[in-house]
């Protein structure tokens, strides 16, 4: 009979492509981990991997276990969690994925709130691009993730919590004085710095400017927000920053100025993205309350 000791074992070993390091993943020895793949092919009748001593590829029909085996993992943890959801809320432990254009500046303002109305709960946190995360999520490896909308989550549900708009960030010294508002037509874009491709918020800072990226006139790119502040205030060009990361990334620098972008908003929207009929939906609505409520009362 196929256990699901098996069919972790088989998704460790996808995640992978390497034996031993999805042995080590499940904590148990390689030969335990192939044995237990070589019983669940013969029960099957059919070849899941190919395996040589250099790679491990993946077998059509074997495609196709492992998405049903994906399927099945996720409905058990689900149906584990069903009593977890009939007790008080947040008590059990929970995965999240989080952006790193949002965790720095949304969690340090949300989790104190959230430890001292339930100081039982036990939030483990990882950080990784939007594309990821959604897989991570699907895959049913988080509880919940949250994104900067918009972003293609067909299938999944979205619970916003905060929408901001983007503020230009210049040197003082390169700002047009007693100018609250600039558009994007105003904008220097020969001397805009964004973050690299594959951050969404890069592509939400186009948009709300209608630009191409291929428009940008820098040659820099950056995978930190607090790098492109840097550069900005060494007055080598401006960024746009959003409004929840303002307080952090500015706070210090004196020598900057922070201008709003006037176009049409919100710019981007923050949410808990889950998979759907998710069991705890009620819990995930909940923290969703508390982060609405100190972002309003911290971000004004």
């Amino acid at each position: 009979m196929i256990s699901l000791k098996q069919l972790n074992y088989a998704l460790a070993i996808e995640k992978t492509l390497h034996f031993k390091k999805a042995a080590e993943a499940c904590h148990v020895s390689q030969s335990a981990l192939s044995t237990a793949l070589n019983e669940l092919e013969k029960q099957l009748g059919i070849q899941i991997f190919e395996r040589n001593n250099k790679q491990v590829l993946i077998t059509e029909n074997g495609k196709l276990v492992l998405e049903k085996a994906k399927k099945i993992k996720i409905e058990l943890d689900e149906l584990l969690q069903i009593s977890h959801a009939n007790k008080l809320p947040l008590t059990h432990p929970m995965t999240i994925g989080v952006i790193p254009t949002i965790s720095p500046y949304l969690l340090p303002k949300v989790l104190p709130e959230v430890r001292q109305k339930y100081p039982e709960f036990k939030l483990k946190i990882i950080e990784d691009q939007s594309h990821v995360l959604v897989d991570l999520l699907r895959n049913g490896d988080l509880d919940a993730a949250i994104l900067a909308l918009p972003y293609a989550i067909e299938g999944l549900m979205s619970f916003s919590f905060w929408q901001e708009d983007f503020y230009w960030v210049s040197h003082k010294d390169d700002c047009p004085s007693q100018v609250d508002e600039i558009t994007s037509e105003e904008l220097e874009i020969d001397k805009l710095m964004l973050l690299k491709d594959g951050h969404c918020l890069k592509e939400h800072a186009l948009a709300a400017c209608r630009l191409q990226s291929q428009q940008l006139g820098s040659d820099f790119d950056s995978a930190s927000l607090h790098t492109l502040i840097q550069m900005v205030a060494g007055k080598l060009g401006t960024t746009l920053v959003p409004q929840i990361a303002l307080d952090q990334l500015i706070h210090n620098e004196s020598e900057l100025r922070a201008i709003h972008l006037s176009e049409p908003g919100p710019h981007r929207i923050l949410a808990l993205v889950i998979r759907p009929n998710y069991v705890r939906t009620n819990e995930i609505t909940l923290l969703r309350d508390i982060f609405k409520a100190q972002l309003s009362r911290v971000c004004k």
